[in-house]
């Protein structure tokens, strides 16, 4: 108790393991022999000492055996009892297996007299719903016989065609093994089902005909009931031609073709409810494949007769051998002549304006009706209703009895949404709009460009000038493209439209660009002021249209690419597709004003470069900014510089603000202020300044600065001389201020280098 822990058993020491002793073969020498015998009883003094060690704790090992001997007879008691324990509950197992046995015998007979109940049951079912059915045909009862097949479809096809249905149900009146009447009971009603809901289409007794549309998927001629019902609503279809209208009249086939998808529109829309109501969500989409091939049959029709009424493969060959005067030398938009040599009629613009929006109005017309029809199919593959995938008709009475494939999932939706996509009158229309509508349009375009460009007149109201060209050729522009979103193909809006860009690049701005370089070409060598003057006039005129041009070409991409017209005539899918189509037409823009760069900077180079040359020379003739009071008083009074800038500015730049586009003037402009702020900026470096001509330098420039600002209504004319500013500031500094503190410490956005700062303030005297 003396601070010792008590231990519940010997504490054992642990022994120390000897280290590896050499071979006594290797002892050779007698140091090695002396130094493995100290070892040797090294390791025995300490075996010794572990061995005391364990001695000594024997005590406490010897109390640990008592109190294990202490317990020997308790734990024989336990073993004991624990045998007894296990004979009884032996025993009682036994027994236990053998009375579970007999009761899982026991369940296994109930379980299979029970099935054998329900065999012979269903059995008798069969032979009870089969001699009822027989009963219900001969006394045409076919309701009655309806609903006793569809007790007989619905038993397990395992006791229709069993053995023992086999032996139990044929009678002498009907001999037949089960299966077999049923199915020529089944067949019976299908034919009888067929020539009653015939006869009743025929006679146009609707109560007949739903009578017997209804029976068909109750007895599992699903199928068979559609496509009777299918032949009963193509006979609906109408084909109503306008009355009192010609075939020659623009509107006859637009508004056959608008009756025929009509008719069948109102058809879907009348006649699914009822489909839907017998035979399940989704399940009018048979009807409208029938329907559609009907539509195809009608369509095929019309259009045929329309391409042989409006002589369109003459059309075609016309508008391929057609020329146009904008792009070659022809004077007349004419056709070449037949192989008799004698010239033919010119092409007529309306007549092919005509037949192309007759085109783009069928096109719309079948788009709109395609878009009908993919509404409502999708719309019934949403609406259909269980998570197997199966339609559950409405009247459960009548329900299809469950069949070897009803588990598996109808593949309606690709094949319902496929059957108008790939419909003939799908491809018809398609092919329609590629082979007409395409080319003709195009040539439309591009005829409509060259009569712009012939009747071409400056507009004198306008301000500033320009042509008619800009405001003709934009009409046809936006009246072509919105006939083109009208057809509601999405390919095809995407093909037109890059052979329009083609178009408007090459005969629109390729046209203004030649007229441009014709301009000069054109004056001849020794020409005087008036023909200068002139042919200035016509090349600016001619810049002009291609800024409005530019501005009227990015607007009608933006109004049209917004238009209610995309959402109208194409699918949720086919929008952005579209859009991205009219949006290309943008593309223009560029190309456009490219050609007015190139333009103006010619124009600039000829005429205004040269003059701007002596500009600054004259403006600083005999100029000083060393400076004493009266002479800076005297600059201040004559204000010589900013007089002499603005007169040689205006006389310059006179007229062309006046001709010249916002945009154009402010190209124009630029190009001058750039022209003259370089050689401006290495005039002043090349002055010198004390501190009143500083302030007078300073003067100058802001009054030169804010008289060109006025001339512009645009902003950035500040912007060209910030260099100059710049100087002036460094120039007007004080003599004690550091130029390189004030550099670095001023917080000014410096457009000259650190190096030109010490420059320029070293030109203070």
């Amino acid at each position: 108790m003396n601070g010792t822990p008590l231990a519940n058993g010997p504490t054992e020491t642990p022994l120390t393991p000897p280290a590896p002793r050499p071979a006594p073969a290797t002892l050779t020498t007698l140091p090695q022999i002396l130094a493995a015998l100290s070892a040797l009883e090294s390791d025995e003094a300490a075996l010794s000492h572990e061995l005391a060690a364990l001695l000594a704790d024997e005590a406490p090992v010897t109390r640990a055996l008592a109190r294990l001997q202490a317990l020997t007879p308790r734990v024989d008691e336990l073993h004991a009892d624990a045998g007894r324990l296990a004979h009884k509950v032996g025993a009682t197992a036994r027994t236990a297996a053998r009375v579970g046995g007999r009761v899982r015998a026991l369940d296994e007979e109930m379980h299979r007299v029970r099935e054998a109940s329900d065999r012979v049951g269903q059995v008798m079912e069969l032979k009870a719903a089969l001699a009822a059915l027989q009963a219900a045909i001969d006394a045409q009862d076919w309701e009655s016989a309806t609903r006793h097949c569809a007790r007989a479809m619905a038993l397990p096809p395992g006791v229709v065609r069993g053995a023992f249905a086999e032996t139990a149900v044929p009678t002498s009146e009907s001999p037949l093994p089960p299966a077999q009447a049923l199915d020529e009971a089944r067949t019976h009603l299908l034919g009888v089902f067929r020539r009653q809901f015939a006869e009743a289409t025929r006679a146009r007794d609707a109560v007949a005909t739903t009578r017997f549309f209804k029976l068909f998927p109750a007895i599992g001629w699903e199928a068979e009931g559609l496509e009777a019902y299918a032949s009963f609503v193509v006979d609906l279809v109408k084909v109503r031609p306008p009355a009192s209208v010609q075939t020659s009249s623009p509107l006859y086939y637009i508004t056959a073709l608008t009756a025929v998808f009509e008719s069948i529109a109102m058809i879907v829309d009348q006649h699914q409810p009822v489909v839907e109501d017998y035979y399940g969500a989704g399940r009018m989409a048979s009807v409208i494949t029938r329907l559609l091939q009907e539509c195809d049959r009608i369509c095929k029709g019309l259009i045929e007769g329309w391409e042989e009424d409006r002589a369109m493969k003459r059309k075609l060959a016309d508008v391929a051998n057609a020329s146009f005067s904008s792009v070659t030398s022809s004077p007349t938009v004419t056709r070449r002549p037949t192989q008799g040599g004698l010239p033919e009629d010119e092409v007529n613009p309306r007549d092919i304006d005509k037949v192309i929006s007759e085109v783009a109005g069928m096109a719309g017309r079948w788009n709109l009706f395609r878009r009908f029809l993919l509404d409502r199919l999708k719309s019934d593959s949403e609406d259909e209703g269980e998570p197997n995938g199966t339609p559950v008709p409405r009247h459960e009475s009548l329900s299809r009895p469950a069949s070897p494939d009803s588990k598996k999932p109808t593949p309606i939706v690709s094949e319902e949404l496929s059957a108008v996509e790939s419909s003939a009158c799908n491809k018809l229309f398609e092919e329609l709009l590629n082979t007409y509508y395409t080319p003709l349009e195009v040539w439309y375009t591009r005829s409509a460009i060259d009569k712009a460009h012939r009747l071409a007149t400056p507009d004198a109201t306008a301000s500033p000038v320009t042509t008619t060209t800009p405001d003709d050729a934009f009409y046809i522009f936006k009246v072509v493209l919105s006939r083109l979103l009208s057809t509601g193909s999405p390919r095809v809006v995407e093909r037109t439209a890059a052979s329009l860009r083609n178009a408007i690049e090459s005969d629109y701005a390729g046209t203004i660009r030649r007229k441009m370089d014709d301009v000069y070409r054109n004056a001849g060598v020794g020409r005087g002021e008036k023909v200068e003057r002139e042919s200035r006039s016509a090349f600016i005129i001619l810049l002009n249209d291609l800024d409005v041009s530019a501005s009227h070409m990015e607007r009608l991409v933006k109004d049209l690419a917004a238009a209610p017209v995309i959402p109208q005539s194409f699918l949720a899918e086919e929008i952005a597709a579209a859009q991205t189509s009219i949006s290309s037409f943008s593309n223009l823009v560029p190309k456009f004003r490219s050609i007015l760069r190139v333009g103006i900077e010619q124009l600039f180079n000829q005429l205004l470069r040269p003059k701007l040359r002596t500009l600054l020379a004259d403006v600083y003739k005999d100029v000083s900014y060393v400076l004493d009071d009266d002479a800076y008083a005297a600059a201040e009074y004559q204000d010589v510089v900013r007089k002499r800038f603005i007169k040689a500015w205006e006389g310059l730049v006179d007229g062309y603000k006046d001709t010249f586009t916002e945009g154009n003037y402010r190209l124009f402009f630029g190009l001058a202020l750039d022209v003259l702020i370089r050689p401006w900026e290495k005039l002043v470096v090349g002055l010198k300044y004390n501190e009143l001509g500083a302030v007078r330098f300073d003067r100058d420039l802001r009054s030169i600065a804010a008289y060109l600002s006025s001339q512009t209504a645009f902003g950035d004319v500040r912007d060209k001389f910030v260099r100059l500013q710049q100087i002036a500031t460094l120039i007007n500094l004080d003599q004690d201020e550091d130029v390189d503190e004030f550099y670095n410490g001023s917080g000014i956005t410096w457009k000259l280098s650190e190096q030109e700062a010490r420059s320029i303030a070293g030109l203070r005297l």
